[in-house]
């Protein structure tokens, strides 16, 4: 499935920003020249998580998973470009998925593990995917018993095949199957690469991405699309040959993907996995096993850095830079994690579509620019250490004309193109129209400004897309809003995000009532959890009830006003609020 025009793939490919060489076959290679090294471990407390025992594997043990998992989806049916959807916690297992699809030409979809019927229903409306695989439980939820009851709401799904023990009828024993089946060596593997014609400008995955459209959008990427990536996230945490990667992003998005298999990939590491996010988890990981890099949110470095403490026994001598991102980072904490530590820390700005800055020490070694500041990267005249600089182009764009900024102090939407950038929404052509403008610039809905004394830096204003980022997850207002409609209590909504010092944002529902008719939170979360079976990280976690929401002449919420109601602190007392953990 090459969805990539040939003229962008040629000009790609002899600019030597793409290559012929597929993740699959970069795979291979590193295996056989580090057979005996370790490749990939399992969270330690996995048990608790999913009730499997936490494994580690060379990479020559997982060579040979990678050799099961291709023969086995090959004599189960699967052929190049078929679809599968995987919803698993961060685990081994994933990468020989991730890998045998690289090898024979099959699109993994991962799906976060928060996802149920409602998301998955979209899924697979959308891939047609015949095949499932899950885990027998994920927490104190049954995926695979789920899986099982639902099964008849997703379209073209033929399997589930899952892990774990005591499987539901329906659910086929993924443990089985690979018991079962034979394991094809590295010369089988790359033959039938070869007689699948798989090339590097396959697509590999689908991400599922929410922006201010009521349904997730499929965001397919090739291995070329990705291999920049990781390229990108090497060189910026300045990571050396076999470095020991800590990363604790769910293993389903640009976060995860470009950092837990592109760069693990292309510097030939050992991924640590943990998932999901236990402070206490991820500190006893770093004192078991001295890393090179790691990533984290910015709550998440204020809490270490408040609590140095916890910090006690950890060998840090390895580790010298952290990436974070997805919200702002303050220049407080940029600078107590050099002097308590001797940590850089990266800022990330991106996108699962392939939109993506870094401001690392190697273009901003001021600490206090680092946290404000992206260099103005893909603009002629300025020359970054970044590679990825020279490969992109960006534009600033005012929204309003259309025209582009070129001068400081003017707030407007970030535009890319380039060989990081996606090719279009899967199967959704309205969706990709919207998404590009007239010069082929993928338009990101994200606010900027220019800055600094030669104009050489971009500073992040804000979002114009309407979603709220709860723990670096994004949530569709329009969605959510939407479902609440449904609701028999509520004849008015409207949902915003609330500032949260742990997780970025967290979800509000605004929240007119039907008359006479009394409403709670948790009404609105049992109706979304039970009857329209959402993604826990979408339930809201504050209600506030008002008389009428404000509106402007045309009928358009003012969010804004909203925004600013909740910003004051000081709710009138016609409003109810209450709050929950999801």
């Amino acid at each position: 499935m090459i969805l990539v025009s040939p003229e962008k793939i040629k000009a790609y490919v002899e600019q030597g920003w793409w290559t012929e060489e597929t993740m699959g076959e970069l795979f291979i290679r590193t295996a056989e020249q580090q057979a005996q090294d370790m490749a990939v471990v399992d969270p330690p407390n996995r048990r608790s998580i999913s009730g499997d025992d936490p494994q580690s594997w060379t990479w020559a043990q997982l060579l040979t998973q990678v050799g099961r998992y291709c023969a086995l989806f090959y004599l189960q049916g699967l052929r190049k470009d078929d679809v599968i959807v995987m919803q698993l916690p961060n685990c081994v297992e994933m990468h020989a998925i991730y890998l045998a699809c690289a090898i024979n030409g099959i699109v993994v979809s991962p799906v976060p593990v928060q996802y149920r019927t409602h998301e998955l229903t979209h899924v697979f409306a959308i891939t047609h995917a015949k095949l499932a695989i899950t885990t027998q439980h994920i927490g104190n939820y049954p995926a695979a018993q789920q899986w099982a009851l639902q099964a008849k709401h997703f379209d073209g799904l033929q399997h589930i095949w899952s892990l774990g023990q005591d499987l539901p009828d329906g659910v086929t024993s993924l443990s089985q199957l690979l018991a079962d089946a034979p394991t094809w060596s590295a010369q089988q593997l790359r033959q039938h690469s070869h007689d699948m014609d798989v090339t590097a400008h396959d697509v590999l995955t689908i991400c599922w991405t929410s922006g201010t459209e009521a349904r997730s959008k499929g965001v397919p990427r090739n291995h070329n699309e990705w291999l920049i990536a990781g390229q990108s996230v090497s060189q910026a945490g300045q990571l050396q040959r076999g470095a020991q990667l800590l990363i604790p992003f769910p293993f389903v998005n640009m976060a995860g993907v470009s950092s837990s298999l592109a760069a693990w990939l292309v510097v030939g590491g050992t991924l640590h996995h943990h998932h999901p996010f236990d402070l206490e988890v991820f500190v006893a990981q770093l004192r078991a096993h001295p890393m090179d890099y790691s990533v984290a949110a910015p709550a998440v470095l204020n809490m270490l850095l408040k609590q140095p403490e916890k910090m006690q026994g950890v060998d840090l001598s390895r580790l010298k830079s952290v990436g974070s991102g997805g919200g702002p980072l303050s220049e407080w904490m940029m600078e107590e994690m050099k002097t308590q530590f001797d940590i850089e820390v990266v800022n990330y700005f991106g996108s699962n579509e392939g939109a993506a800055l870094s401001s690392s020490p190697l273009d901003m070694p001021e600490r206090r620019q680092r946290a404000l500041y992206f260099p103005r990267m893909g603009v002629p005249g300025f020359n970054w250490n970044m590679s990825v600089s020279q490969k992109i182009q960006t534009r600033l764009v005012d929204i309003d004309t259309g025209e582009d900024i070129l001068s400081e102090g003017r707030v407007g939407e970030l535009r890319f193109k380039g060989p990081t950038i996606f090719s279009g929404y899967y199967k959704a052509p309205e969706l990709t129209a919207r998404a590009f403008d007239e010069q082929g610039y993928y338009c990101t809905g994200d606010l900027f400004e220019i800055a600094g004394n030669e104009l050489q830096f971009y500073r992040f204003c804000g979002r114009q897309k309407d979603i709220v980022i709860r723990g670096g997850m994004n949530i569709s207002s329009e969605e959510i809003e939407g479902l609440l409609m449904s609701h028999p209590k509520v004849r008015d909504s409207a949902v915003i995000g609330m500032p949260d010092p742990v997780m970025g944002e967290r979800v509000c529902a605004v929240v007119v009532a039907q008359p006479d008719q009394d409403i709670c939170l948790q009404d609105l979360v049992d109706y979304l959890k039970n009857v329209k079976e959402v993604a826990s990280f979408k339930w809201p976690e504050k209600m506030i009830l008002l008389d009428e929401l404000p509106r402007n002449p045309v009928g358009k919420v003012l969010k804004r006003e909203l925004r600013a109601l909740v910003a004051s602190g000081s709710l009138p007392q016609t409003l109810a609020s209450n709050e929950v953990t999801s």
